[in-house]
């Protein structure tokens, strides 16, 4: 399913990344995601990876990233994405792929 306004695309969880040499992926984290520092932990995740992007609170509860990097790298932290911290009780995880941003680093973004 394609998301005009986004440019992005639903994966299933079939899909692999490894054909691409360098892929987005945007991951939206529900449960108890927010108060339990999901966010300092995906960017520590990530830049121990050597990934992009950012990730953010959403006002609805849920948390949202954007990974970008090697496919396996990428693929390597969505997996984690799916427990998170300790603290985190993660209960559904969507990804979708994104067209890369060439982004520099990996942010903490403010809430939207």
């Amino acid at each position: 399913m394609e998301d005009e306004a986004h440019h992005v695309q639903r994966m299933t969880s079939q899909e692999t990344l490894n054909d691409l040499p360098i892929t987005a992926i945007r991951v939206l984290i529900s449960g108890r995601v927010q108060g339990v520092g999901f966010r300092y932990s995906t960017q520590e995740k990530a830049r121990e990876l050597g990934l992009n992007g950012w990730v953010r609170n959403r006002r609805n509860g849920s948390v949202e990233a954007v990974f970008e990097g090697s496919p396996t790298l990428v693929q390597t932290v969505v997996a984690w994405c799916h427990h998170g911290p300790p603290t985190a009780e993660v209960t559904h995880v969507e990804t979708f792929r994104e067209a890369t941003q060439d982004l520099f680093q990996f942010d903490i973004r403010p809430t939207t």
